[in-house]
């Protein structure tokens, strides 16, 4: 239509050669652009928590579009962290790593936190899987949410990390938990899911599951009870899913995210 739509699915340059004569109708006028800046997710723990979704932060619909100027702007765009690649359930190391930010203009998106293995989850865009912190540093609106809390005895189910939408579910003391929502956009033409969280472990098959199981919000890696996590799906920002209690049981990584913008051109 009367809009050109620019995604990034890794680094270059926006360069802005010409812009309009000042506010139009509708409001956002030539020279302000909307954007999606997700951030990558964060990697899954072994036998604890998933990893969170990259930070998401967007101006449409409704929000506060950037007003550019001539010249070029860089655009990065964050990689997913690496799960735990789980040598032994109590090694305690190597853990896996938070998700990478994603920036355009002003905007920062922080990449999810990693999720815990076991001790609590890390911190970031959304949190890790067993305690860790969403909207961290906070924003407003905020960029995620925190990750859910690992159960008790005997199973220790890892919480899963937060997503976009929501917060991930509290672990059981059998399984692990969904990570949790995403977050549906659809700058790019099409209605697409963001920044799911990645699901939770467990000691047992019935590891946990992806944010928003069953619904296009699933973006996160399934969680596991005795394999591999599952990975975060690139270029959507979701966290990794916990490997399970199976020595060797990696944790999912975390997916790449994405930068989009839009603006009116005629």
């Amino acid at each position: 239509g009367d809009y050109k739509i620019h995604t990034f699915t890794g680094d270059a340059d926006f360069v802005v050669s010409s812009v309009g004569n000042g506010p139009v109708t509708p409001i956002g006028g030539p020279s302000n652009a909307d954007y999606l800046v997700v951030a990558g997710g964060g990697g899954g723990g072994v036998w604890a928590g998933g990893g969170g979704a990259g930070g998401y932060r967007t101006s449409f619909p409704g929000g506060t579009a950037e007003d550019l100027s001539l010249g070029t702007y860089a655009v990065t765009v964050g990689a997913g962290g690496t799960g735990n690649p789980g040598p032994s359930i109590l090694s305690g190391a190597p853990y896996g790593t938070n998700g990478s930010s994603s920036i355009f203009s002003t905007i920062t998106s922080t990449g999810g936190g990693r999720g815990g293995s076991p001790g609590c989850g890390f911190a970031g865009g959304s949190g890790g899987g067993n305690c860790g912190a969403g909207n961290t540093p906070p924003v407003s609106p905020s960029q995620g949410n925190s990750g859910g809390t690992r159960g008790g005895f005997p199973g220790y189910g890892g919480g899963g990390g937060g997503g976009a939408g929501g917060v991930g579910s509290n672990g059981s003391t059998t399984a692990g938990a969904a990570g949790g929502v995403g977050a549906p956009n659809s700058i790019s033409g099409s209605a697409v899911s963001y920044a799911g969280g990645g699901g939770g472990g467990g000691s047992i098959p019935a590891g946990g599951s992806p944010g928003g199981a069953g619904s296009p919000c699933g973006t996160g890696g399934a969680g596991s009870g005795n394999s591999t996590g599952g990975a975060g799906t690139t270029n959507r920002g979701g966290g990794g899913g916990s490997g399970g209690y199976a020595p060797g049981q990696a944790g999912g990584n975390g997916g790449s995210g994405i930068v989009v913008i839009r603006y009116k051109f005629q």
